[in-house]
C-alpha cells in the first residue's frame, strides 16, 4: 500500500467516520501487503481506541483540572455568559459542589475523562412546565484535546444514559451557529439540525444566529 495512504489513515484517526471509511478502502486494495499493512493498523488503532472519553459523575478532587480546561477565553467564548473569568480552582469547586446536590431528575451532569484525565464537561438539564419532557444539553471540551473525537463518545454516552433513565424524550443543543466543530459533533452524534434560529444571542457584543439541533429517544433506539 502506498505510504501516502497510510499517513491518511492515521491523520485520519481523529475521526473515527473517516477512520473507519479508510480502513474498508484500505484493506480492499492492499492485496499482499496486507500484512504489513495490517500490524500497522493494529497499532494505531489500538492507540486509537485506548484514547476514547467516558463520562463519570464529578468529584470534588476534579476542581483543578476543570479550572485549568475553563480559564480559557477560548473556551468560554463559546458558551453562554455567567462563568467568572478567570476561572479559579474555588469556582471549580462550587460548580461541582452545586452539580453533586442537584436534583437528580432534573440537573443530568458528567466529568469528561480520558486516560482518567478530566478534559471537559457535559450537562442535560430537564426543563419544565409543557417541555418537562425536553432537556437541554450543554458541553465543552478541554482545548489540548479538540478534534479527538471525545466530544461525539462523550455526548453519545450522556444521551444512551439520560433516555435509558428517565422519561425524557427529546435532548437539543443550540451552538452558536460560527462553531462549525460543535455542529459537527452533535451530527456525528445523530442530532438533526432544525434550522437556524437567526439573531437569537449577543456574546461579546456581536448579536449571533445560532443552530437547533435536536435527538429524540425514538431516534436513540434505532441507531
Amino acid at each position: 500500500q502506498k505510504t501516502e495512504d497510510i499517513i491518511k489513515l492515521i491523520n485520519d484517526l481523529h475521526d473515527e467516520e473517516l477512520f473507519e471509511n479508510g480502513k474498508r478502502n484500505w484493506a480492499k486494495t492492499a492485496g499482499k501487503e496486507f500484512s504489513v499493512c495490517k500490524l500497522i493498523h493494529l497499532n494505531t488503532v489500538a492507540n486509537f481506541k485506548n484514547f476514547r472519553s467516558k463520562i463519570r459523575k464529578w468529584k470534588i478532587d476534579d476542581a483543578a483540572e476543570l479550572a485549568a480546561t475553563l480559564n480559557n477565553k477560548n473556551i468560554q467564548d463559546n458558551l453562554r455568559d455567567g462563568l467568572p473569568y478567570p476561572y479559579t480552582e474555588d469556582d471549580a469547586k462550587y460548580y461541582i459542589n452545586e452539580m453533586l446536590k442537584a436534583d437528580k431528575n432534573s440537573i443530568f451532569a458528567f466529568a469528561i475523562t480520558a486516560d482518567d484525565k478530566v478534559v471537559g464537561s457535559i450537562g442535560v438539564f430537564r426543563k419544565d412546565n409543557i417541555h418537562s419532557l425536553t432537556a437541554e444539553m450543554g458541553y465543552y471540551i478541554a482545548e489540548p484535546f479538540w478534534g479527538k473525537g471525545l466530544g461525539t463518545c462523550a455526548i453519545k454516552q450522556t444521551c444512551q444514559y439520560v433516555f435509558s433513565n428517565t422519561d425524557i424524550l427529546r435532548i437539543f443543543a443550540e451552538p452558536f451557529s460560527y462553531n462549525i466543530a460543535s455542529c459537527r459533533i452533535l451530527e456525528k452524534s445523530g442530532f438533526k439540525d432544525e434550522g437556524t434560529l437567526r439573531s437569537n444571542a449577543v456574546k461579546n457584543g456581536q448579536i449571533l444566529d445560532m443552530k437547533m439541533y435536536s435527538l429524540l429517544k425514538t431516534d436513540n433506539e434505532r441507531t
